[in-house]
């Protein structure tokens, strides 16, 4: 039922009805496949307390006049004689039951409409006539007059057609086009396919839901993976029956066989072009008038220079029912006819289609489209164009180095599993090193995907020293793919083995650096290659490490630079199998800047396409980050939910950083709802999972926090003093300030002051979450310290803040401070108030609005664009459950 949400509440109205007692009826037409049927099923499943009467017409006993009038009633038979003596007599008659002559059809419908009536008597009556274009059609006539007068019986009647023809009764029944379900419902209905895959069947059914099955059912492994051909074409062997496409069939067979060819021409060609179809057609002893009996069946639609079939499933039975050697025939004229350069690339799949052994000529051919589909990101078609070619290749190394290079296009189409599939069919041994340097970046693409990224870094690792004395410059890209690896895994010890393999590499000094504890080191490194230049013309995975580093230092600025680059970067090349990676790391470093909204809107993308990639390695991260993400805003479920589900696909793999992300949003949702203890040992598992004190650096203020609150100040000194120091070597402002606020915590109450007071100076270009967290506990030390006045400024600026940002438990938990610091609150912000839900700029906003102030006046009193103004008014209204200003007076004398 995805995508019917607007039908579904419509008969769920009708059913409503009918319990009180009214009638009505409901025509649902639309083309076949288009989900009617399934309609009528969500209508039994809600007809609870009803009687349910069905029919289905069915095209061999349209000629068996009153053969549908009889199915439907049979349950009723024992009914008839409570009618008037003409109705049941007519009844009698029609049903074979007596020998009296058939009356006239308006008695017959009278009698039908009695019945039904009968029927509702003791409960409400749900009847169903599917398929009424194959309804008899005297059945259809008196069930059709029927449904108009129906009035107060209790009665639903829904039926469901094709087509509506001029002259039938159902013209006159109150109807509704069931028409294609959304891009987004369609997407539901395609679980498991690699995400072009799905775009390509999404096109190609038009919004049809069984067309969508269908297609996607009649996908070979390979292709619901994300071989993509232009041909599109599943193999015909390995179709599964289908009701639709049995029809469809029958219709194909009864057109003259002229026809059937010319239509098995179309359907092989990938682009509906009319001149290339008759062209080959002719080679074929096709001609144009052979198309004229499809035209008139309605089959396929022609213009000057398009021919398009009616429904995706027409073609795929035309080109299926088609016999293997016509089929090789007609690929062989459409080649003749593709002479032109810019039909290339559909030429070679066409000689691919009509070879059936090896051949290197057409192999070539098809390395050469790969090449071009690679050129335009098109990675998913030049995988699958490696593949066809490395299958019609007889030399074994050749062969090797096709199914190596489909396999780096799968991954960089986000095909991990096909991936896989395609590493698996590479003949070993492999006599080059520089293909045995490629296989293995394939290898560890699918162990970190379907294994341990420890044992992805390994890998690469090992191939390295391998390779390096034949192939020098492999090395680089072996090793940078390695350190990522190992950073997923959160391996120190892993990291520094690769690190010191190529000191010379930026890329792998500055995590030896780091690791080394040299870190003003690692940061003239790092700016060097950001800031000088060095990482022009670098790949991808340069600038996405250096962008980790970046963030793991601080530097979320540059961070952001990065990562916002390494998106666009992939967005651009069609590389969508690193798009969630990038996009993570976008997510991870606006969490870091206080920006949640955007990381929340990022971290759902790339969760969408990981998921939708099937790439679960990936999906464990972004789980985590959302989890975190949901424990600022306090969402206990989500972020439970999240984290767990993280956690089980991180622990089993030694997936390190994702296990220390998912726990740290474990810790803050404790922190931030106010269970200390258990944050603190939440954020102490997360500090041990991440494996190395810089790796876990960005939870440190929390557990510190959590340690101080739970009474364990001893817990909080170590990693105090080590954020000082780092915060020395950094020279990161915001991280400063983080540094000092924890720094105050673990001070003497003598010292904190100055420590708070310098951390609220170093905030003011930092994340706005961080300011309100520090403006807190510092006002919390000052009414502990009995300085309540100064306490209620603090406080107040971080329940403000809180507010704005979303974030309800630590907004409850400085309101609950400034009521103790003797704030007294306005009735209209009590935390149960409608009021209570807007920021404090939206309720000054709302306030003077309420005065009947022009949003002009309201923005000058209070410095602001009177589109500014109304951007907070928009925002409120739903907030205080409103639509309109008049209501704002009313709602706040209240």
């Amino acid at each position: 039922m995805q995508g019917r949400e607007q039908e579904r509440r419509h008969i769920e109205r009708m059913l409503a009805d009918a319990h009180r007692g009214k009638s009505s009826a409901q025509l649902l037409h639309g083309e076949a496949g288009i989900g009617k049927t399934t309609l009528l099923e969500h209508a039994v499943a809600c007809a609870e307390g009803m009687g349910v009467l069905r029919v289905e017409g069915i095209e061999s006993e349209m000629e068996l006049a009153f053969g549908g009038l009889h199915q439907l009633f049979l349950p009723l038979l024992d009914l008839i004689d409570r009618l008037p003596a003409p109705q049941a007599g007519a009844l009698r008659a029609v049903f074979g039951l007596s020998d009296e002559a058939v009356r006239d059809r308006l008695t017959i419908g009278l009698a039908t409409l009695s019945l039904l009536s009968e029927a509702a008597a003791e409960s409400p009556l749900l009847c169903l006539v599917d398929d009424l274009q194959w309804i008899d059609q005297p059945s259809a006539d008196a069930l059709t007059f029927t449904a108009r007068r129906l009035r107060a019986e209790g009665i639903a009647m829904l039926f469901t057609t094709r087509d509506i023809s001029p002259e039938s009764g159902s013209r006159a029944l109150p109807r509704v086009h069931v028409t294609g379900i959304d891009r987004r419902s369609a997407v539901a209905l395609l679980p498991g396919l690699a995400p072009p895959v799905a775009e390509r069947i999404i096109d190609q059914a038009q919004g049809n839901p069984l067309a969508l099955q269908e297609l996607a059912a009649a996908l070979t492994p390979a292709q619901r993976a994300g071989q993509l051909g232009p041909l599109a074409l599943p193999d015909a062997q390995l179709t599964p029956p289908s009701q639709l496409r049995d029809a469809f069939a029958q219709q194909l067979r009864r057109l003259p066989e002229a026809t059937q060819r010319i239509l098995a021409v179309a359907a092989a060609d990938d682009t509906g072009d009319l001149p290339t179809v008759l062209a080959a057609a002719d080679r074929l002893g096709g001609e144009i008038r052979d198309l004229e009996p499809a035209e008139r069946a309605g089959l396929i639609f022609v213009s000057a220079q398009r021919l398009r079939f009616r429904h995706p499933l027409i073609r795929f039975t035309a080109y299926q029912q088609t016999p293997l050697a016509r089929r090789l025939a007609l690929h062989q004229a459409l080649v003749a006819v593709l002479d032109g350069t810019q039909h290339a690339h559909r030429r070679a799949w066409h000689l691919a289609a009509a070879t059936t052994g090896p051949d290197e000529q057409v192999a070539a051919e098809l390395e050469r489209v790969a090449v071009w589909a690679g050129s335009r990101q098109a990675m998913a078609s030049a995988s699958a164009a490696y593949e066809r070619a490395a299958h019609l290749t007889a030399d074994t190394q050749q062969r090797a180095r096709r199914l190596i290079n489909a396999a780096q296009k799968a991954s960089e189409a986000g095909q991990d599993e096909r991936c896989r599939d395609l590493t698996e069919q590479v003949p070993l041994p492999l006599q080059d090193p520089g293909m045995a340097a490629d296989f293995a970046r394939v290898r560890s693409v699918v162990e970190l995907g379907y294994g341990s990224p420890g044992q992805a870094a390994r890998i690469l690792a090992d191939c390295a020293d391998t390779v390096a004395a034949d192939r020098p410059d492999k090395i680089a890209p072996l090793l940078t793919d390695a350190i990522h690896a190992a950073f997923a895994a959160g391996d120190p010890a892993l990291i520094a083995e690769i690190s010191v393999r190529t000191p010379l590499l930026p890329v792998l000094a500055v995590p030896a650096q780091l690791l080394a504890g040299n870190i003003p080191g690692a940061c003239r490194t790092l700016d060097d290659l950001v800031r000088a230049g060095r990482l022009a013309g670098s790949g991808l995975m340069d600038r996405l490490m250096t962008g980790i580093y970046c963030h793991l230092v601080a530097d979320h600025a540059a961070a952001h630079e990065l990562a916002v680059a390494a998106v666009t970067h992939c967005r651009e090349q069609g590389i969508g199998g690193w798009l969630p990676t990038t996009l993570h790391l976008r997510a991870q470093v606006e969490l870091a800047l206080g920006r949640h909204d955007d990381a929340h809107a990022h971290a759902t993308e790339a969760l969408g396409l990981a998921d939708g990639y099937g790439l679960d390695h990936r999906a464990a991260h972004l789980r985590a980050l959302l989890a975190l993400l949901a424990a600022v805003r306090g969402e206990e479920a989500m972020a439970q939910e999240l984290a767990d589900q993280a956690l089980d696909y991180a622990r089993p793999r030694d997936v390190g950083r994702a296990t220390a992300e998912a726990l740290w949003a474990l810790g803050l949702l404790d922190l931030g709802l106010g269970r200390a203890q258990a944050a603190l040992e939440h954020l102490t598992a997360a500090r041990q999972a991440a494996g190395h004190p810089l790796l876990a650096r960005p939870l440190l203020p929390d557990l510190i926090e959590a340690a101080v609150r739970a009474g364990h100040p001893e817990r909080a000194q170590e990693p105090a003093q080590q954020l000082t120091t780092w915060a020395a070597d950094l020279q990161q402002t915001h991280f400063a300030a983080q540094a000092h606020r924890c720094a105050a915590l673990t001070s003497p109450d003598t010292q904190a002051e100055q420590h708070y007071l310098a951390a609220l100076n170093l905030h003011d270009d930092g994340s706005d979450f961080d300011r309100a967290r520090t403006e807190l506990l510092y006002g919390e030390w000052l009414r502990r310290s009995r300085r309540k006045l100064d306490a209620r400024d603090h406080l107040r600026t971080a329940m403000e803040l809180f507010d704005e940002l979303g974030t309800q438990p630590w907004a409850h938990r400085a309101r609950t401070e400034l009521q103790a610091a003797g704030e007294t609150h306005d009735p209209a912000e009590a935390p149960d108030s409608p009021m209570s839900r807007l920021s404090a700029q939206e309720r000054e906003v709302v306030r003077l609005a309420a005065t009947g102030a022009t949003n002009r006046e309201i923005a000058t009193q209070l410095f602001l664009s009177p589109r500014t103004v109304g951007h907070h008014l928009y925002r409120a209204f739903p907030k205080l459950g409103i639509s309109s200003r008049s209501e704002l007076a009313d709602l706040l004398a209240s």
